[in-house]
């Protein structure tokens, strides 16, 4: 058996408490935190219902994004989703800027989940169509250091992207995409900031 000196094993207790914790930026129960758009209400777009945040396309399809009221600069967000009915066309937008695709592309008309969208897809992100489960929830975490987006899908990681479009510090949203009829489920959004 092979001892480790003590010192050693206080050094990784203490990296370990240092790591950064998962913080929820979405209480299960409403939108505080978050700068809701204009015009939402009870019939569509935004609602908090037993721990799930439900987005849902409105009668005019107009679109929107749900950005958290507090920026962020390098940090970890997890969350799951769930696809509903309709072409769903939603991400996560880092730093306002860029954005990770979830579902259905509208200008590819193809799933580009985990995929980079800086106003086109430089990239696309890689074994998404083994790991995506389409009528069950998926965990999704993506990892913004500096203008480096790390994506991993259900445990796999599947995207390694270096913006040249991204902003330093901007909040976190949430887009539910204009023109579409459209569901999809998010729930356990949490964020740790990155030292």
């Amino acid at each position: 058996m092979r001892f480790v000196p003590l010192f050693v094993l206080f050094a990784l207790a203490s990296v370990r408490a240092e790591a950064p914790q998962p913080q929820p930026i979405f209480t299960g129960t409403d939108l505080t935190g978050w700068n809701v758009p204009e015009g939402n209400d009870a019939s569509g777009w935004y609602k908090a219902e037993g721990g799930i945040l439900k987005i849902q396309s409105d009668p005019t399809q107009k679109g929107s994004i749900l950005w958290t009221e507090k920026t962020y600069r390098d940090f970890v967000i997890t969350f799951d989703f769930k696809f509903g009915a309709g072409t769903v066309d939603s991400g996560i937008h880092i730093r306002n800027n860029d954005q990770i695709q979830i579902g259905i592309s509208g200008s590819l008309k193809r799933d580009m989940t985990g995929s980079p969208y800086v106003g086109k897809y430089p990239v696309e992100a890689t074994g998404v169509a083994e790991l995506l489960k389409q009528d069950d929830w998926n965990s999704m975490k993506i990892e913004a250091r500096g203008l480096r987006y790390l994506v991993w899908l259900n445990g796999q990681q599947v995207l390694d992207y270096t913006s040249e479009t991204g902003i330093p510090e901007g909040p976190i949203g949430i887009q539910l995409h204009a023109g579409k009829d459209m569901a999809i489920d998010y729930r356990e959004i949490k964020v740790a900031e990155l030292p």
